[in-house]
């Protein structure tokens, strides 16, 4: 059993997005013996590059499963365009217009009701509803994509988040009404000074910390491993720190003892998803420079993302736990393992240790 995990290059400019297409079982065989999945599809103009990336390297027009990790427009807005000319098994997204049950009474405006909450989010994440609409139309297996969710085989799981902390998530999301208390959302409404400073980093040193904070929208997002041959690969969308600490929570409760292979650096590299203690349990503590794990880790961004997608001291905080580093700038990189080779393509370099570097401190 082998795999190809290709993170397309996304964001010709400045704005990083995420299209992953992924493929795994008997590479060297038909195409009955492989499961053909796609997590994400960037921007709408991701949307043909991606099928024409199925349809030319995976031979085939046919997605086993579609995965929407959040409605963002970098992950979702390509989407439609799959569905429209590949034919697609099914649909993993979350419907929050369908869970809008009892959430009026979390909201301080007493005039509101879960109808209008309902119509809100559909008003509001309207290329998901568009989405899901379309997928029914065609026939399409439609799933919420919560905590233990798996395909038939087992392969492929969600890890998070579950119902629970997604409906918590729910009325923190953009352009929803006043909350009845606001300290809920304190973390993620603050808005922080950014400041460029020079950074000096050694070897083994964290200059990121366990504080950043992201968006609601972005802490919903669905993490997602694949375990093939024992090897356990974790996407994790835009995910941050509090998703992040209930996904290790559950991994760490998993019995599988797959080993981490490759894991998606969240948020395209931003500083504000990611910590040393998360680190530490995901993957380890920093070991000895010269060192390294078996490991690698990307981070989609764009062809100008820099310096905010990949954060420099992300990089360094993965490079010096023995990972190697990888960011698609603009271009595509294939993961894989026990697949055909793929002419035009040549090995991707890791990213450098920075001991010297400067951006934004927030």
């Amino acid at each position: 059993m082998g795999y190809q995990v290709d993170f397309l290059g996304v964001g010709q400019e400045s704005k990083s997005g995420d299209a992953i297409a992924i493929r795994f079982g008997n590479l060297h065989g038909e195409r009955e013996e492989q499961t053909v999945v796609v997590i994400d599809g960037g921007f709408k103009e991701t949307g043909e590059q991606l099928v024409e990336h199925v349809k030319t390297h995976f031979q085939t027009d046919t997605v086993d499963l579609l995965i929407n990790t959040h409605p963002d427009q970098d992950h979702i807005n390509g989407l439609e365009t799959v569905i429209n000319e590949l034919e697609v098994r099914e649909l993993w997204i979350h419907q929050p217009w369908e869970r809008n049950e009892g959430l009026a009474a979390k909201f301080s405006d007493g005039r509101i009701t879960d109808n209008s909450i309902g119509e809100r989010l559909k008003e509001n994440l309207e290329t998901a509803w568009r989405l899901v609409q379309l997928a029914s139309d065609k026939g399409v297996t439609i799933r919420e994509p919560f905590t233990g969710l798996s395909t038939d085989c087992g392969a492929v799981k969600v890890m998070g988040p579950t119902e629970a902390f997604y409906d918590e998530l729910l009325p923190q999301f953009e352009r929803m009404p006043e909350v009845k208390s606001d300290k809920a959302t304190e973390g993620f409404l603050n808005k922080v000074v950014a400041v460029v400073k020079r950074f000096l980093a050694s070897w083994g040193e964290d200059l990121i910390d366990d504080s950043g904070k992201t968006s609601a929208k972005n802490n919903s997002s669905v993490v997602t491993q694949i375990i093939i041959d024992n090897r356990r690969l974790l996407f994790t969308g835009d995910a941050g720190i509090e998703a992040l600490v209930n996904v290790t929570d559950e991994l760490e409760i998993c019995d599988s003892e797959a080993e981490l292979k490759l894991i998606q650096i969240p948020h395209h590299g931003s500083r504000r998803n990611i910590g040393p203690t998360i680190l530490n349990r995901l993957i380890g503590k920093p070991v000895k420079e010269g060192d390294s794990r078996d490991l690698t880790a990307i981070a989609s961004t764009a062809k100008e993302g820099e310096p905010k997608h990949p954060r420099k001291a992300v990089i360094n905080a993965l490079t010096h736990r023995g990972v190697k580093v990888l960011a698609t700038r603009g271009k595509g990189i294939c993961h894989f393992h026990d697949a055909p080779g793929r002419d035009g393509w040549s090995a991707a370099m890791a990213e450098p240790y920075h001991y010297d570097f400067s951006e934004e401190s927030e």
